[in-house]
């Protein structure tokens, strides 16, 4: 398998190889035998030229997207288009690009400004809700924006915040429009194959420009509404545990609970051997719809002044449903006995057969809303010839609400026959040996309802000024002030049922009666029927022969009208309640020169940045907040020679910061009973602070063409790493009230007191570094005779490498024992070493066609748990491609595919062993559609 994943990155080194080859020469051969004719370039090679305009005329180093690379690329929205660039890879969740990954930098270190002011987006879209820094593109349809400009090395007048990068998104421009009215739409149809659906897609714009081209206006929407599924596996990561008994040898004096441990071969390996926790197969369903609008008005009354106002608005609904079949090894592994147990050589109890076991069946619905405005207005003006100004100002909003995030579960808690196999860990064979369609087998055992919000708010003043003092000489400074306010509520309606006839815990309190309203006499919980459940069947997860692929799931509709879940009164999930405010002031001094040294063209710009934070930091279990303040002083210099009209060399050296993580920063704690975690704040945590050092060539040897060369290197001073260690819950002092009453820590208290708690926080590291290079290619293939000389490529190839200094726990190494530290050296979260696009597109008068291999290699996505060192992502390959037809000069049709191979996602849990995650599959998506312009 790993052969295989290296392979897409082979083949586009070896049409790398052969177009730089060919085109090379191209550029030798290519001798004028005459005044060459005007030629008037259009449709996807204009938008190619606008780019490398952008990247050719910018002294710091760039890479640019402009509208028509946006609106006629298959994108579903921003983070799929932004992975076309040199040095950018995206993750994505449910199928669709949501983060991106900048020269092997996490989300969380990139920068994003609409219209010039620092935003963040966040979405609730996915397993998990975004409480961070990190801007999710997914809320944005692709078709909003103008353009997209990466600024991936530092400069002096240039927002401070990122190691990565800062994104520029740009909404319309109506005064570089034509005079008059203008008109644009397009209409698709959305088809999902692994969901059967279709869906619209739609967007427009109407632009105005006076006669006279001192006004103009515009205003544009986009509408899309999507179902798909992702279907597939899942473990909820590996762990160890004491079992009852294996294979008839008891492993305790007293059977199911209680006793003492009894050590022995059998049990002994299976207590030191890894399982999985959650063993399942299942069927996640996201209903997405999302709705962009932008106005922009501008107002140039002479050709010394300019004042715009720009809006923007998204409205991003995503519904998820999840329906699985599982088996609840984690924390109960104590009543459970284990038969024919098969080890691997990386300790792993591959496959086995569990009596006892608590079969588990789940119907999951979460329906999310982000609501995102920003408003936001400029001045330019020449004050005289050689002095201007920008005054720049707006407030932006992001507020992503979870009104309803609702789990009812069913359970059998001692079924016989059970049997997991791993042995094909990426497709197990999951098997029930009772029956999971029979309702009388279940009980309705716990309900869960959490609503949650998360708001971020940004105001922003910026003064920009400009001095040409000299001819090839100008003097910048300017000065910012921003407010950035996070704030995060999250509440739970979480009930734990139990014998005769109901039970609600609520803040610790348990109170049973025999004649509850909530249902008639149970166990542990409500008597299944026919009524409250509905039968799933699992189709499309290539699962082996003998798997189960039919059981019964709660009927979500009944199961919370007869629990009256929503009537609940909801209770602070007191851990996930905090805030933090950042102010920051600041200013810039930057020059900014041009000329000839020793008869050596050059441009540059130096300067230093300076900003002071003045930070607040909340959470419900604090008494008080925690206010700190920071300083930083930014130098940058950006240098480009031009040793020729067409080569240029580029060198960037820069100190730069990103704040601490969002989550890092709360004072106080949050407690997981479920996985026995209790996460500390630490308000106190250093920014994360960087030297910068760029190099970089460029060759532009024919039109729409170039061939580069960068080389990076980020020396990371200070790294905030993560510190774990073994502990009870009791120790820590945090109130139970803390742990969410539905959880195994808060229905047995006794739990609390075991050193079975991973006890972690945050505190600032050592350092980390970061290498890397990137190489792009593209030109079209003028050389080729006849209609081949229609056809271009586009090739890039990014390379990093870094190191980290990790503390992890490892597995235990006695029967129950603690987790220990272990240190480990790595790579960066989020990093790949190596990741590959290249796009071969054809383009005539009429038809143009074009289609995109993007490769990503694995990565280590975060620290795990249960003594898992590290979690992450396999590689994976996506393939797009689109077709176009004019129709006429104002009429377009086009057939469009995205993940035309349907690649899995494949997740793992430690570095070592790889042990399964997840692993599913999204289908393909086509659309259809036409497209008028005039």
């Amino acid at each position: 398998m790993r052969v295989l994943h290296r392979r897409p990155g082979a083949r586009l080194l070896a049409a790398a190889s052969a177009l730089v080859i060919a085109t090379a020469v191209q550029a030798q051969e290519a001798q004028p035998a005459e005044e060459p004719e005007e030629i008037v370039v259009s449709g996807f090679r204009a938008s190619l030229d606008a780019a490398l305009s952008v990247k050719r005329e910018s002294v710091a180093a760039v890479d640019a997207i402009v509208a028509e690379d946006i609106a006629k690329f298959p994108d579903q929205n921003l983070a799929e288009s932004l992975q076309r660039i040199p040095g950018i890879a995206i993750q994505r969740d449910g199928g669709e690009g949501r983060a991106i990954t900048v020269r092997g930098l996490g989300s969380q270190f990139t920068r994003v400004r609409v219209n010039g002011l620092e935003t963040i987006t966040t979405s609730h879209d996915g397993a998990a809700s975004n409480r961070d820094r990190a801007f999710d593109f997914n809320v944005f349809a692709s078709e909003l924006f103008s353009s997209i400009v990466v600024h991936k090395t530092a400069s002096a007048d240039l927002d401070e915040g990122s190691l990565g990068a800062v994104v520029d998104l740009n909404t319309g421009n109506p005064l570089k429009g034509k005079e008059g009215f203008a008109f644009a739409a397009s209409a698709q149809g959305s088809y999902n194959d692994l969901s059967d659906t279709w869906g619209p897609r739609v967007a427009g714009l109407i632009g105005w420009k006076s006669p006279d081209g001192t006004l103009g206006a515009s205003v544009s929407a986009a509408y899309q509404k999507t179902r798909t599924k992702e279907i597939g596996n899942n473990t909820v990561r590996w762990a160890q545990a004491r079992f009852d008994s294996v294979d008839g040898t008891n492993c305790w004096t007293t059977a199911n609970s209680g006793g003492t441990y009894v050590p022995s071969a059998a049990c002994d390996r299976a207590a030191l051997s890894f399982h999985p926790r959650i063993p399942r197969y299942g069927e996640v369903t996201h209903y997405r719809e999302r709705l962009g609008l932008t106005g922009s008005l501008q107002w140039a009354p002479s050709e010394a002044t300019r004042i715009s106002i720009d809006g923007l608005y998204s409205k991003f609904k995503a519904d998820r449903r999840e329906k699985w079949g599982e088996v609840l090894l984690r924390s109960n592994e104590r009543s459970i006995n284990v038969v024919n147990p098969i080890y691997d050589d990386n300790n792993n109890m591959i496959a086995a057969t569990l009596n006892d076991a608590w079969v588990r069946t789940e119907h999951f619905f979460k329906k999310t809303e982000t609501e995102f405005y920003q408003i936001g207005a400029s001045w330019d003006q020449d004050v005289t010839d050689n002095f201007r100004f920008t005054l720049l100002g707006g407030f932006s909003k992001s507020d992503a609400q979870v009104p309803v995030e609702t789990t009812i579960v069913f359970d059998d808690r001692d079924a016989q026959g059970y049997s997991y196999d791993y042995r094909n860990m990426n497709f197990p064979t999951l098997t029930f040996g009772t029956s999971v369609t029979t309702p009388g087998n279940f009980q309705l055992a716990e309900i869960r309802d959490r609503p949650s919000s998360v708001v971020n708010k940004f105001k922003t003043a910026q003064l920009r000024t400009e001095w040409d003092v000299t001819e090839g000489f100008t003097v910048k400074a300017g000065a910012v002030w921003r407010r950035y306010d996070f704030d995060v509520t999250a509440f739970t309606r979480d009930t734990a049922v139990c014998g005769n006839g109901g039970v609600d815990r609520v803040l610790g309190t348990i109170t049973c009666s025999p004649s509850s309203a909530f249902g008639p006499t149970a166990i542990y919980g409500f008597p299944v029927t026919s009524a409250l459940s509905e039968l799933f069947t699992l189709r499309g997860a290539d699962a082996p022969s003998g798997t189960t692929t039919q059981w019964l799931i709660p009927n979500l509709a009944a199961a919370t009208d007869y629990t009256r879940l929503y009537s609940r009164t909801a209770t602070p999930d007191l851990g996930n309640n905090r805030g933090v405010r950042e102010e920051t002031t600041g200013g810039y001094l930057q020059f900014d020169a041009k000329g000839e040294l020793l008869g050596l063209e050059y441009a540059l710009n130096a300067g230093i940045r300076y900003v002071r934070t003045d930070q607040t930091s909340y959470a419900i279990t604090n008494v008080a907040p925690v206010e700190r303040d920071y300083e930083d002083w930014l130098p940058a210099l950006n240098v480009a020679f031009y040793p020729h009209k067409d080569v240029i060399v580029r060198g960037a050296i820069a100190k730069v910061m990103t704040r601490p993580s969002l989550g890092n920063l709360t004072p106080g704690g949050s407690a997981d009973g479920f996985n026995y975690r209790i996460t500390r704040g630490n308000p106190d945590l250093l920014p994360f602070r960087a030297t910068n050092f760029d190099v970089a060539v460029e060759w532009y040897f024919a039109p729409q063409s170039i061939f580069s060369v960068a080389l990076f290197k980020k020396n990371v001073e200070s790294f905030p790493v993560a510190i774990s260690q073994s502990g009870t819950f009791t120790e820590t002092g945090l109130s139970p009230s803390l742990l969410n009453p539905s959880s195994p820590a808060a229905l047995n208290p006794a739990q609390q007191s075991q050193p079975i708690w991973t006890i972690s926080t945050t505190g600032n590291g050592t350092g980390a570094s970061l290498k890397g290079a990137e190489i792009a290619l593209q030109a079209p293939f003028k050389f080729l005779p006849g209609f081949l000389s229609n056809f271009g490529g586009i090739v890039n190839a990014t390379f990093v490498d870094s190191s980290a200094v990790y503390t992890q726990q490892g597995p235990a190494t006695a029967p129950g024992g603690a987790l220990p530290n272990v240190t480990r050296e790595d790579t960066l979260y989020g990093l790949s070493k190596k990741q590959f696009n290249a796009t071969l597109y054809y383009e005539d008068s009429k038809f143009s066609a074009r289609a995109s291999v993007s490769y990503r290699d694995g990565f280590n996505d975060a620290g795990s748990a249960t003594g898992n060192i590290f979690e992450g992502y396999a590689p994976i390959t996506n393939v797009d491609a689109s077709i176009r037809y004019k129709l006429t000069d104002y009429l377009e049709l086009s057939v469009e595919g995205t993940n035309l191979t349907d690649a899995y996602r494949e997740r793992w849990v430690d570095v070592d062993v790889r042990r399964n995650y997840e692993n599913n599959h999204f289908g393909r998506t086509i659309l259809v559609g036409a497209r008028v312009k005039m």
